[in-house]
């Protein structure tokens, strides 16, 4: 059953940014591609259970504040140490200006 929830509105995020949402008990980000897409994955980090809102979005990659790991934003794959579990993404749609995930 699919079930999609509102996060945002687009204007929300700016180009290569993210932010966070909370919906239940489980925390994403939701993420602005510098080509103006988005997507959504798990909020927290793999390797220490950090909130990955406070980190940087760059080519195709969020960045954790704590230690530098890095996940595709697209797959959820961790790119790099210290990291080596991979984040769960969403699916993502746009309509009227704003931003839903299907959880």
């Amino acid at each position: 059953m699919t079930n999609w929830i509102r996060a945002c509105a687009t204007t929300d995020i700016d180009p290569d940014d993210l932010i966070r949402f909370d919906h239940g008990t489980q925390t994403f980000i939701i993420i602005r591609s510098e080509d103006d897409t988005f997507h959504a994955m798990d909020g927290i980090c793999s390797h220490e259970k950090v909130h990955l809102c406070d980190g940087l979005v760059m080519e195709g990659r969020v960045e954790c504040p704590k230690h530098s790991a890095t996940f595709d934003y697209r797959t959820g794959e961790a790119k790099t140490a210290p990291a080596c579990i991979n984040l769960k993404t969403f699916a993502v749609k746009v309509e009227d200006g704003s931003v839903y995930i299907e959880i």
